[in-house]
């Protein structure tokens, strides 16, 4: 099964990183007011884009991904993805 390591951004550069094995799913749950199982995009304007994704062959891979854009250097590139201002 693959899996994908994803980064959604708002209008106000706000991010979420995660990761799935249905992505076009995930993306409606981050996007839909009535799903509860997407707290941290709920907090924040939507609606949310992807800005970035990856397939993975194993979930350990994207899990591991996703850790890696956790770190400063993954906020760096997200932040160089987005065109912020400070990055």
């Amino acid at each position: 099964m693959r899996y994908h390591v994803y980064v959604l951004a708002n209008a106000q550069w706000a991010t979420y990183v995660g990761q799935t094995n249905d992505l076009e799913g995930r993306i409606a749950q981050h996007n839909d007011p009535a799903c509860k199982l997407s707290t941290h995009t709920k907090r924040r304007k939507g609606p949310w884009r992807l800005l970035y994704c990856k397939t993975c062959q194993s979930r350990s891979e994207a899990i591991k991904r996703e850790r890696q854009l956790k770190t400063g250097a993954g906020r760096r590139f997200i932040h160089e993805l987005l065109g912020k201002p400070g990055s």
